[in-house]
Formats: structure tokens, C-alpha cells, sequence
């Protein structure tokens, strides 16, 4: 769960961590900024250097496919 606004597992948010292939410094921030775009997306964090990726978000007003779609659009293979 998140210390700052309490996000995660509770209240029907989830979190995704995982590793993504393919990240530049600048596709990073685009994807970064897509993503918070979506509705019930609440944080992103990307490490472009490792692909070392965190998402919260709520399922019921984003789908994870949409998310995955972001990263296809970016050229990242993203292994959820």
C-alpha cells in the first residue's frame, strides 16, 4: 500500500510491478504520462535504466489491457 495517498491492494486498487523491455528516458515519461491519464491509473514509477515499473490502479475504471496498450504503442514489452 501506498504511504502516500494509502493506493494498493485495499479498496479495490491494484498493484502492478514488473519488467519492461525497450524503455528510453524519453519513452518513459511519454508512457509515464499516458498511463496517468487513465482514468482510476493513481501512480506510476519507471526506472528506464532497469525497466523496473509500479502501477496503481483500479480495474473496475481501467483495464489492464488498456495499460498493456500503452506500453505496445511505446515499441516496451512490458511482462505483466
Amino acid at each position: 500500500m501506498c504511504a502516500e495517498c494509502g493506493c494498493g491492494q485495499n479498496n479495490g486498487n491494484t498493484r502492478l510491478q514488473f519488467t519492461a523491455n525497450g524503455y528510453s528516458e524519453d519513452n518513459a515519461k511519454i508512457i509515464e504520462k499516458s498511463l496517468l491519464g487513465l482514468p482510476g491509473v493513481m501512480y506510476v514509477h519507471i526506472h528506464a535504466h532497469d525497466g523496473e515499473t509500479t502501477i496503481d490502479y483500479n480495474p473496475k475504471k481501467t483495464k489492464l489491457s488498456k495499460i498493456l496498450s500503452v506500453f505496445e504503442d511505446n515499441n516496451v514489452d512490458a511482462q505483466i
